[in-house]
């Protein structure tokens, strides 16, 4: 499975460490940013979102110091299913009952061995479909 990363300044270091982790597992894509640098969290969302729509099967994960803003610019576009997640809970719920396909994190509300554990519960979560399925056709 492909996976694409992307954050703002303020969620770098978080993204960062979270690349570093993800990096022996999986093939990780990071599209930036790259410094601490101020940018503006739209361009990544949006980048993001594009490149999970061009590759099918793939997922992403995008950072912003509360998560909020990446999470609005990624389910601007159709078929991103982007999920604010808080807890471990909330992402096995974000992709068994709604599928998912985008994990937002807010790198100024949890620690990292939080959003580790968030994103690991993401990835390994599958959708269940049956019930579900329709409600996220509805969606699309």
């Amino acid at each position: 499975m492909q996976l694409f990363i992307a954050c703002d300044h303020a969620a770098f270091e978080a993204k960062e460490a979270l690349k570093a982790a993800l990096a022996a597992s999986h093939h990780v894509t990071d599209l930036g940013t790259h410094s601490l640098e101020s940018v503006h969290y739209p361009e990544y969302a949006f980048k993001l979102s594009e490149s999970v729509l061009s590759h099918p099967d793939s997922m992403g994960i995008l950072l912003c110091g509360s998560g909020i803003g990446v999470s609005i610019g990624a389910n601007r576009y159709k078929g991103i299913r982007a999920a604010l997640c808080r807890d471990v809970e909330d992402a096995k719920m974000s992709r068994s009952h709604n599928n998912a396909n985008v994990l937002c994190l807010g790198a100024r509300r949890n620690s990292l061995p939080e959003l580790q554990a968030m994103v690991a519960t993401f990835l390994s979560t599958p959708f269940e479909g049956g019930r579900h399925a329709l409600r996220v056709q509805m969606m699309e």
